[in-house]
């Protein structure tokens, strides 16, 4: 379910704009992602950071494409977000002595230090590639293509990352079950 609420906006996004169109399909991300901050707020009584990073992009890249009436924006809004995430992922173990990926994780799986950190750097290069992969196509292919690809393409290349870590992982995962 989370991994729906998490989808919700980029699916309304898909929807809205097989129907209606770029512009309404952006302010219908926008607002998806604002009820999203408030739903959670009200209750969790708290707001996930990457949630609020995501809120603040799709208002400033939406706002920017519904106010200017230029798509090029919206486009931009995920290679922004992933880019983020990568300086996060980056640079979170030298400025606060954390690696975001194992803190996410560490619950489900247990890993050797080295691992954690060779996880976290790959997650960090995905997020990058996966920022200039949507460049690419936003900028060479139709605004169809492109919002089918921000929807499955991404979606498709995040569960082939994840099984492809999975299937890395699963001999580390049970090196620590022998123990």
């Amino acid at each position: 379910m989370k991994f729906l609420y998490d989808l919700f906006p980029v699916i309304l996004f898909f929807i809205v704009y097989k129907f209606f169109g770029i512009y309404e399909a952006t302010a219908a991300a926008i607002v998806a992602t604002i009820g999203q901050i408030v739903w959670a707020k009200v209750t969790k009584g708290k707001v996930d950071g990457a949630l609020i990073m995501s809120g603040v992009i799709i208002v400033l890249f939406g706002g920017a494409t519904l106010w200017l009436h230029d798509e090029s924006f919206i486009k931009w809004k995920p290679t922004i977000l992933y880019w983020l995430f990568t300086i996060g992922l980056l640079v979170s173990p030298w400025l606060f002595k954390r690696n975001l990926i194992r803190s996410f994780m560490e619950k489900q799986i247990s890993l050797p230090e080295p691992i954690w950190g060779r996880l976290n750097l790959a997650w960090a290069i995905f997020f990058l590639l996966l920022g200039f992969l949507n460049l690419y196509v936003a900028f060479n292919y139709s605004t169809d293509l492109w919002v089918d690809f921000k929807l499955f393409g991404t979606m498709g290349l995040m569960f082939i990352f994840v099984i492809g870590q999975t299937l890395l992982l699963n001999k580390h995962i049970a090196e620590q079950d022998k123990q």
